[in-house]
């Protein structure tokens, strides 16, 4: 089916990717925004982490201070947030219904415990969990990037492990995605995705 035929069947839906970082989502996202570019919108999570090369505020995430981040939190700003290597990560309100306002689709890209917290609203979600082939492979793709330090890299793998045993349970997902060759990755997300009404 062509993107315009599949933008025509596409309904106002909210799709939620989970799975340890370098699992490959942003990659299979990246994608999926080239070939539909009108089609989704894409939820930018706040966060209190420092950009890395050639992020950009309002892209990647909306960079902001500690403060912000929890008056934001007291103020019910968002619907789900956590704390990673000592800073917060969130999905706002706002940044949902702003995509959706603009895409028939709107994509979130979270952490297991925003699954779970999206899981007790009344959103109308559905599930993609994107796995790596193994926790050696991860390691492998985290250290290739060059951007994390070692003990960032032992904190993400060790957050990988409880992100795949969750991701692995059964009701946690739609649908299980292992992100081992991309083009097939991408494929079933894609064929997943436009399946839905």
């Amino acid at each position: 089916m062509s993107p315009a035929a599949r933008s025509s069947t596409a309904t106002k839906r909210l799709i939620v990717l989970f799975g340890p970082s370098g699992a490959g989502k942003s990659t299979l996202l990246k994608r999926l925004f080239k070939e539909y570019p009108n089609e989704f919108g894409f939820s930018v999570s706040h966060t209190t982490r420092q950009p890395r090369p050639g992020e950009v505020d309002g892209r990647e995430y909306n960079f902001v201070t500690r403060d912000q981040f929890e008056t934001a939190i007291a103020n019910n700003e968002f619907i789900e947030y956590a704390q990673f290597s000592g800073n917060y990560y969130g999905t706002s309100v706002k940044a949902v219904k702003d995509a959706l306002a603009k895409h028939p689709r709107c994509i979130l890209d979270i952490d297991m415990q925003g699954v779970k917290s999206i899981k007790k609203t009344d959103l109308d979600a559905s599930y993609v969990f994107v796995s790596p082939p193994s926790l050696a492979v991860l390691e492998e793709r985290l250290r290739n990037r060059k951007t994390d330090s070692e003990d960032s890299i032992r904190k993400r793998l060790e957050a990988a492990r409880a992100e795949i045993e969750f991701g692995n349970q059964l009701g946690s997902h739609d649908i299980k995605i292992v992100n081992d060759n991309l083009d097939e990755a991408y494929k079933k997300l894609s064929d997943f995705i436009f399946s839905k009404p």
